[in-house]
């Protein structure tokens, strides 16, 4: 008999208390024995790409603090990198990657995609065989136009300009890059759940900067194709998405996409995010620099998201990742704290 999975009754609209609750970024740098295993394996991607370390690095915070919730320990770039385009980590600057021109586009080849990918795979199926039966697995990717950003500017900036520039400039041809990009993001998706994952979750860290109608355009549009593919092949998987930064366009975000969970940033009041609960479970938010402050600034923004959001269908998490500064002992804090909560 499958034990409860109390991230899937909260997927599902119903209240639990206490909430499920899991970090982004739970698998890190914060933890030692990540930066063991990180020392061990390499380089970032060999890492990524080795089940052995990956499936490691994945169980480590579950093995520490029994999350809720366990997500594949992979990265959004692996999704162009299978398409063809060069990718590699260096300390201090982040994900690197040749600037693509339009041209480039339709050069993308997939013809060895899932080849490529057959270790993540393999890392998922490791991982639902191995974790606690009560502890949901999560899948996921990174959102088109999030990817496209990265891919067009070969690095991250910090308003991401080249990308918009892009768009404006080139729009049939970022109309092709994300096209592409839905297509194989979702085959992706699809193959992760058919290993074992039990939800996905798409992120798309770029939607803040965006006007009204590029937001429509390059994050809602490709993000509701992804998700209509997804529930095609697989009706009952819920779907999270984390447009970070989106701001009072979360509150049709739900609506035009799909997804079944919000993710929500730090800066979304929770007056809002207690809006958004009545059309569906959240997921957040408290500010990662509160994990790392500890003491009453951790107790009481723990305190306030439990209060205004915890009644309802939620999943406890940051607003982002959590930072490689974060002390052990404060997550600790929160987990108690998290878990202590009731119901009113």
């Amino acid at each position: 008999m499958t034990a409860r999975r109390a991230m899937l009754d909260v997927l599902k609209g119903e209240p639990v208390f206490p909430p499920p609750l899991w970090m982004m970024r739970q698998a890190g740098r914060y933890l030692p024995e990540y930066r063991a295993t990180r020392k061990k394996a390499g380089s970032f991607l060999d890492l990524c790409y080795n089940p052995d370390f990956a499936v490691e690095v994945t169980l480590q915070p579950i093995r520490r603090f029994g999350f809720d919730a366990s997500i594949l320990f992979s990265d959004i770039l692996v999704v162009p990198h299978a398409l063809g385009r060069d990718l590699r980590f260096e300390e201090g600057r982040g994900p690197l990657m040749t600037p693509m021109s339009a041209a480039d586009i339709d050069r993308l080849d997939g013809s060895n995609f899932h080849q490529h990918l057959a270790p993540v795979y393999a890392t998922v199926r490791r991982l639902r065989a191995e974790l606690p039966q009560e502890t949901t697995l999560i899948g996921f990717c990174g959102a088109p136009w999030t990817l496209a950003t990265y891919m067009i500017a070969g690095h991250g900036t910090p308003d991401q300009a080249p990308a918009r520039l892009f768009a404006f400039r080139h729009p049939e041809a970022m109309e092709r890059l994300l096209a592409v990009l839905v297509d194989y993001s979702a085959q992706y998706l699809i193959r992760q759940i058919e290993a074992g994952a039990d939800v996905v979750q798409i992120f798309d860290s770029w939607a803040g900067i965006l006007d009204e109608a590029t937001f429509e355009a390059l994050c809602v549009k490709p993000v509701a194709e992804i998700v209509r593919r997804v529930h095609a092949t697989h009706p009952g998987v819920p779907v999270i998405a984390f447009p970070r930064a989106a701001g009072s366009r979360y509150s049709t975000y739900r609506a035009k996409t799909g997804v079944t969970g919000l993710g929500l940033d730090w800066t979304v009041p929770l007056a809002q995010a207690r809006e958004l609960q009545a059309g569906g479970a959240v997921q957040g938010n408290l500010d990662p620099l509160r994990l790392v402050a500890g003491g009453r600034a951790l107790s009481e923004g723990v305190g306030a998201i439990l209060d205004a959001l915890g009644a309802g269908p939620l999943i406890f998490n940051l607003g982002h990742g959590i930072t490689p500064d974060a002390p052990i002992e404060h997550v600790e804090a929160m987990i108690r704290q998290v878990r202590s909560y009731t119901g009113r």
